[in-house]
This record gives structure tokens, C-alpha cells and sequence, in this order.
């Protein structure tokens, strides 16, 4: 039967699953009445229905462990406000671990948890033979104990949700089928739908499996692929209650639930099934799949070693239904790169109940506020490359995805599916001379080299892994010789136009007027003085500027260009990136090398540090930029793709007498880190100010407008309440990978945001802000005062600490 649609609203979201009804939740709390929400069935119809209602508060991250912990806190109070059920019990969650790889990983889990104020227990065999009896513990070292982790009715807790939305005001509309959305002038006005159009000031997809297909009605990539899940429901097993906590052997890829004392079993598998290749189905809702007991025979085998109790329990229920799942297995938030006022919330990876409510909070207040609540890099849509909405890269990848969730997190794991899929002109050769890729971004990268009779494969471990000799190699041919790096999956913009340089002095905090040939290092600020980007700008001429930033960044960095470039200016921004290639020569000997090689100039008075110019290297004309991210003499050269072959021959060539190596980024990592060079997405983004990350000398101070400035000036004047400080373990053993937490005086006051072996300094190096747990500014005093430790897993170190680079404090090899 129609209905009558409102003509104008609000917002409008489109999907009613339990992240469509979190989002119009939260919308509606935040002051925006006039919402919208439209499904295209009914509510819970597609994935929420059949979830399996866990809910764990420790994710990857601080900020995502934030949106997962306010969720379990809303689920916990939301059936007092609404009067709707839920089936909210927080039963708490226990994690087994049966080898000692796995115990090591939840050790370091558990510390990271205590830093973001959970509770988290690494408890023994004992504890975990009280807390689950029926376990059979044959193998079982220990485990983690989250007692605020539990469990939810999926369909109830949507239900609750969608009832306080309307409650406030909020329009809930099922069977509405969207099938276009209204862009206007760069930004989404509103939907098309079987039964009228609505216009809106925001466009929200929440749409699920379907949001790829809804993305792409408003030219908007959101790269998600739906697998098969399964889970089996047995009859009720004695000793199971309602106090039985939710149990996980990832070991074995099982989760277990007690549901009204039977059993649910469930399994994130190592090779899964994709599902819906060729469309979802026109009437697909609250439909299962087709049963495939074959492959969950061998999760369910295990189970039955692991819980005898299962051998005599019948199944009541064996369930499939499907999931949809992203490219790096994280979920997709945020405001669309190439459309205004569109926003996305999907792909939540078999994690939508428990991240629900803290993915409704932080959209809603992006679409009201126009900016997030947090910085929100780990999930936002923008980190998502054009390519990888590609139907036949979602397939393949997603099949090794959804295993990832109960896979060890070591650190360097590498994805093995959908590779190779971006290639560096220089790819063929580095293979040839034994590296070792990494991916990003899907770009192949050279992480670290292989000696001859020496296989380029990983081996994972929390210790030394294989390579750490071969790249320890290559950092020390940097810091003594001459190392050559492929930087090619830089993203490269050239804004050109009268009026460039109004336009990136505003961007920009540093100021860019410079002459040409020079090249300045800046961020790139928001309103609130946080870093949205960190980047070095290359003056080329009057009118035209070469803009270099990091490689996951290339989509979210040319939305933030170009949506901060005014409708009345005369400047334009192409995305290059594919164009160039980078080469960086980098060591003591990088100056014979490039003598050898070209004939340009290359004395320090003829081509200082921060110079740029073009040389004849090889057969080709390339820029010479003189600029280091290893701390050491050195040039990146950019280098028509197509010439960059020749010249990286000519540069091995020249270099060999020179003690030149090839070097991974591994390496690099280890280099920048001794150096204090900081990373964005890391120790750097949106919430950081120059200030608290110690780059204050990047900043225009006498520029008299540019983005974030005042919000810098009263920072200035009020004082900081965290400070970046460089940390070097004095114990030269243990390995430290980031997030490992900072104690000073007995008290945690941060953690690590990235961290490597410093192989020159003798020890691991790690960066990490640190905070006054009164609250108070942070001095420098108060910083160098202190005597730190960092948190291994539950063992403390000695770490000296420091506010400049312990590695040549005073750059001057850089400008040797």
C-alpha cells in the first residue's frame, strides 16, 4: 500500500539494520528531528537478524575500542529509556589461548586494554576451567577475561533503537525501496524511491551488503563483498546458563555463545565463501543460504574436542546467512571524498552489534557538526582506493578477510589474497634483486630484501622475525654507505592556477611563498588545529606546486585540496600520482652516487638541503628534490613513469662503487624513527596540533590566516596537555611494534604510536605522546623529569626519554 513520503527532511538513511537505526538514534539526540529512514523490506531484514548479538569492547584501536565501549554502555541503559528489550547481559567474554604465540598476543592485548580503561585479565589454566567447565583444557596455557564484554538480542536492541528515534521525532519507513540518489552540484540533495522523491540536506548509506550498489547510484566507492557466515544452534546442554560468558578459540576459528541453554557455535573460517557475486536476490530478506555442512565439518570437529559436550548434543539449527565484509577488514565511516553531504556507514565485518552504537554516535555528529568526534582514520571511507570496488579484487579478498577476525595479529602480517594489484614501474627489478613485498593501498612495496640462497617470505613471530638481520643490513648501508628506496606510492597532486599560492598558504600552515625550486614541509590543519595531512610542497614555478604526501592517504588528501579550494579561484588540482615514479638515494655516499649518475651539480652550496631542481639522470629529465626521511644526505627524485627502469639501472650502476644497497621500507621505518621523523595515520592525524607533536617550527606563525590558526594561537597561550617525546629502551632485547603503553612514575600516561628497532642507537626506538594524568599541561620539565618504563605484554622496561631526536639532534648530516 503507498504511503505518503515527507517531500523535504533533515537527513535521510537509507537501510534499517541495527546501524541505520543507530545513526537516526543518535541523529535525533543530537537536535536533528527531521530525520528520515527508509528500508527497502523491514527492519533487521538482511544481516542484523541473524547476528550472533556479541559484544566485545577491545578492538585494534584506541578510538575504535572508544566507539565499541560507548556502545556496550548504550545497550546497557537503552531498554530503560525506551522500555524495549533488548537481552542485554554482560556476561563477560573469555579467550583461550592454546599455544604460547597466542598467550603473547592476548598478554600485549590486555595491556593495550587497561591503557584505553577496560578491564582485561590474563588469567591462567585454573581461572579458565572455573570460568568455563565444560571446556576440555587439553593444550589451554591461559587466557584473557573481559568481565564487561556479553551478549544482545540483535533484533530487540534495533528495535529499542528505532523506538527511541521515534520517540524524538524520527520517520521510520519499511518497504521503501531507494533506486537513485539526487546529487546536485557536487553533494547529495536527496533520494529517488518507488513511491516519490525526498529531498534532503544529507544522504546517509547504511545499507548493508547493498551499500556498494547504493554508493554507486551516487558515483561514491564503498567496497564491500557479502561471504557466507555459519553458525550451528545445539539443543540445551546441562551446565549452561545464563552467567555462561561468551567463549572464543581462535585457535580453532570458534566462537561460542549460550542462548537459553543450548549452545551457539559459530566460526570465522581461514578461507571463507563469497556470497552474491552476481546480485542479492530482488525478495532476499530474512532468508538463510543453502546449508554446506562440508565445510564447517572441520570447525565443528574441533568444537567437539574442545567442548565434549557437543558429541551428545543434537543440532537444532545449522544457519548460514551472509556478511558483508571490506578489503582491509575494517568498516567504512564517514562523508564520501567525491560527493558532499553523502555519508556512509557499512561493512562492519561481522562487528556491527558491538560497534553499532558507537558508529550511530560519531556519524551523527560528523553529518551535524560537519566534522567527527575523534579522529576516526582506522575506519574512515576516505582511506578506500578507487580500485578497490572492483567486483573481481572484493572476491578474492574478502575470502581471506573474514578469517582475519580470528587470525593472529602479528605484526607485519601481510594480506595474501588480490595481490598483485598496483605495481611500481620499478616492481619487476626489485623482485629480481630479492625483495620481500608488503602491500598498501594494494601498491606492492618492497618491505625488506632477501640475500642471495635467502627465500622473500615471511615468517611471523612477536620476537626478531626472519628478516630483521637483512633490514638491519640495509638501515646500516644507509646510515654508512648508500641505500636506494622505491618511494614510488607517494601521492603526488600538482595544483596550478594564479592563484595557487593563496590557495595553499591558506591550506597550509607553514608558508609556501617561497621561490621556486624550493620545498617547504607543512601540514595541513583543520579548525580545531589538528593535522589532516602532512605533506612537503615544491614550488615549480609562478603558478604551479608539486605536493608529495603518504600513500594511504591519496584519496582523502585530494577531497581535503579540493573542498578547501574557493569556487571563485583561479586553481586547479590534478592527482599525478601514477605519473612518477620516486627514487630515493639516501646515505653519506649519496652525493658520489648521483655525481656518477648524472651531470647535475650536486656540491652543497650548488643544491642545499630543501633545493629542487631538474637534472639529466640516465636518459631521462627528472626533479631532484634534496629532502630525507632517514635522517641522512640524500634526494628523492620524481621521474616520468616510463623512465624510471633506465634510471633506476643507472643509479645501481653509479652506486656500486659506492657501497649502494637497495633498501625496504622496513628499513626506512627503523631510519625515520631514530630520527624522530614522525608518520601520518600514526603519530600523526586529525586530533594531533603541530604543537603537541613537536612540529611547531613547521608552522607560519606570522602568516595571518590559514586554516587552524587561532585554534593554534590559543593553544599557544593556554599550554598543551600532551606532548610527542621519542623513547629508547635501555634493555637492547625486547621488540616493541606501537601501542605498547607509557608509564612514567608508576603511572600510565600514554602509549606508543609507532615504534622499530633503532638498529644504530642499539636498541627499540618508539614514539608516543605523553599526558599529565592530572590533567595539567605538559611541560618539557615534566617530560624529562620523569622515569618512564613501557608495558611488554605485561612486563616493564626501562626506557630513556626525549623531546629531540637522539639520532643527530642537530640534523646536521642532513645538510652535510
Amino acid at each position: 500500500m503507498p504511503v505518503s513520503l515527507p517531500p523535504q527532511t533533515g537527513a535521510v538513511i537509507i537501510g534499517g539494520g541495527i546501524v541505520g537505526c543507530a545513526v537516526a538514534y543518535h541523529l535525533v539526540r543530537a537536535g536533528l528531528t527531521d530525520v528520515v529512514l527508509l528500508e527497502r523490506k523491514q527492519l533487521t531484514s538482511g544481516t542484523t537478524w541473524h547476528a550472533a548479538g556479541l559484544i566485545g569492547q577491545l578492538r585494534a584501536t584506541h578510538n575504535m575500542t572508544r566507539l565499541a565501549r560507548y556502545t556496550a554502555e548504550l545497550y546497557a541503559t537503552l531498554e530503560t529509556e525506551t522500555g524495549q528489550a533488548t537481552g542485554f547481559r554482560q556476561t563477560g567474554s573469555l579467550s583461550i589461548a592454546t599455544n604460547a604465540e597466542r598467550l603473547e598476543e592476548y598478554k600485549r592485548s590486555a595491556a593495550m586494554a587497561r591503557r584505553f580503561g577496560l578491564e582485561a585479565e590474563v588469567v591462567g589454566p585454573a581461572e579458565v576451567k572455573r570460568l568455563w567447565p565444560l571446556l576440555n583444557m587439553d593444550g589451554v596455557l591461559g587466557g584473557v577475561w573481559l568481565p564487561k564484554d556479553g551478549q544482545i538480542n540483535p533484533i530487540d536492541v534495533t528495535q529499542a533503537l528505532a523506538k527511541g528515534a521515534r520517540m524524538k521525532g524520527a520517520k521510520l519507513f519499511e518497504n521503501i525501496k531507494v533506486t537513485g540518489v539526487i546529487v546536485e552540484n557536487g553533494a547529495a540533495v536527496g533520494v529517488r524511491t518507488d513511491q516519490g522523491d525526498i529531498r534532503a540536506d544529507a544522504v546517509v548509506n547504511c545499507a548493508g551488503m547493498w551499500a556498494r550498489e547504493v554508493g554507486r547510484m551516487a558515483g561514491v566507492n564503498v567496497p564491500l563483498h557479502a561471504c557466507e557466515h555459519f553458525y550451528v544452534v545445539t539443543e540445551p546442554i546441562e551446565g549452561l546458563d545464563a552467567t555462561t560468558p561468551v567463549l572464543r578459540d581462535r585457535g580453532e576459528c570458534a566462537y561460542y555463545k549460550e542462548d537459553a541453554g543450548k549452545l551457539l557455535l559459530g566460526c570465522f573460517e581461514p578461507v571463507s565463501k563469497p556470497w552474491g557475486m552476481d546480485g542479492i536476490p530482488e525478495d532476499f530478506a530474512f532468508d538463510s543460504l543453502p546449508d554446506d555442512f562440508d565445510h564447517f565439518a572441520p570447525i565443528l570437529e574441533a568444537a567437539i574436542a574442545r567442548v565434549p559436550a557437543l558429541e551428545k548434543a543434537g543440532i537444532q539449527l545449522f544457519f548460514n546467512g551472509p556478511e558483508s565484509f571490506t578489503p582491509d577488514n575494517r568498516y567504512l565511516l564517514g562523508e564520501a571524498p567525491n560527493l558532499n553531504r553523502f555519508f556512509v556507514a557499512a561493512g562492519l565485518n561481522s562487528i556491527g552489534i558491538q560497534s553499532a552504537g558507537g558508529a550511530g554516535m560519531a556519524l551523527a555528529e560528523w553529518i551535524v557538526k560537519g566534522r567527527p568526534p575523534m579522529d576516526l582514520w582506522d575506519i574512515d571511507l576516505r582511506r578506500m582506493m578507487p580500485f578497490q570496488g572492483n567486483k573481481r579484487y572484493l572476491k578474492d579478498r574478502v575470502t581471506e578477510g573474514l578469517g582475519l577476525n580470528y587470525a593472529m595479529h602479528w605484526p607485519f602480517k601481510q594480506f595474501a589474497s588480490a595481490r598483485p594489484a598496483r605495481k611500481t614501474a620499478l616492481y619487476d627489478r626489485l623482485k629480481a634483486a630479492g625483495a620481500c613485498f608488503g602491500e598498501a593501498s594494494g601498491w606492492e612495496r618492497a618491505n625488506w630484501y632477501a640475500p642471495e640462497g635467502v627465500v622473500p617470505e615471511y615468517r611471523y613471530s612477536f620476537g626478531r622475525q626472519n628478516w630483521f638481520d637483512h633490514s638491519a643490513a640495509e638501515h646500516r648501508a644507509t646510515r654508512e654507505n648508500v641505500a636506494l628506496f622505491d618511494q614510488s606510492t607517494f601521492s603526488k597532486y600538482l595544483i596550478q592556477g594564479r592563484d595557487a599560492e593563496k590557495v595553499l598558504n591558506r591550506i597550509c600552515a607553514a608558508d609556501v611563498a617561497v621561490e621556486p625550486g624550493r620545498i617547504v614541509y607543512t601540514q595541513w590543519l583543520n579548525e580545531r588545529g589538528g593535522i589532516e595531512a602532512d605533506v612537503t610542497v615544491t614550488r615549480l614555478d609562478e603558478t604551479r606546486f608539486l605536493v608529495l604526501s603518504g600513500t594511504g592517504s591519496q584519496v582523502r588528501d585530494l577531497a581535503w585540496l579540493t573542498r578547501n579550494i574557493p569556487e571563485d579561484a583561479h586553481a586547479a588540482v590534478t592527482d599525478v600520482t601514477s605519473g612518477y615514479a620516486v627514487i630515493g638515494v639516501m646515505g653519506p655516499n649519496a652525493r658520489k652516487t648521483m655525481a656518477a649518475a648524472s651531470n647535475a651539480d650536486v656540491a652543497n652550496e650548488a643544491f642545499p638541503f630543501g633545493a629542487s631542481k631538474e637534472i639529466e639522470i640516465g636518459y631521462a629529465v627528472a626533479r631532484a628534490s634534496r629532502i630525507t626521511y632517514v635522517g641522512e644526505l640524500g634526494w628523492e627524485l620524481l621521474i616520468p613513469t616510463e623512465f624510471a627502469v633506465g634510471v633506476y639501472d643507472a643509479l645501481i650502476e653509479a652506486g656500486a662503487a659506492h657501497g649502494l644497497k637497495p633498501a625496504g621500507l622496513h628499513a626506512l621505518e627503523s631510519l625515520r624513527i631514530e630520527k624522530a621523523y614522525r608518520h601520518w595515520g600514526t603519530d600523526l592525524g586529525e586530533g594531533d596540533t603541530p604543537l603537541e607533536a613537536g612540529l611547531g617550527f613547521a608552522v607560519g606563525w606570522r602568516k595571518p590566516d590559514f586554516i587552524g590558526r587561532d585554534a593554534l594561537m590559543r593553544q599557544k597561550e593556554t599550554g598543551i596537555k600532551r606532548r610527542l617525546a621519542q623513547f629508547r629502551l635501555k634493555d637492547p632485547g625486547p621488540m616493541l611494534y606501537r601501542k605498547e603503553p607509557v608509564w612514567r612514575d608508576g603511572r600510565i600516561v600514554g602509549d606508543l604510536t609507532s615504534a622499530m628497532y633503532g638498529h644504530t642507537l642499539g636498541s627499540a626506538i618508539g614514539l608516543g605522546y605523553v599526558s599529565d594524568p592530572s590533567g595539567d599541561a605538559v611541560t618539557a620539565d615534566f617530560v624529562m623529569a620523569g622515569g618512564f618504563e613501557i608495558e611488554i605484554g605485561g612486563t616493564f622496561y626501562a626506557a630513556e626519554v626525549s623531546l629531540k631526536p637522539v639520532y643527530d639532534p642537530k640534523g646536521a648530516r642532513i645538510r652535510a
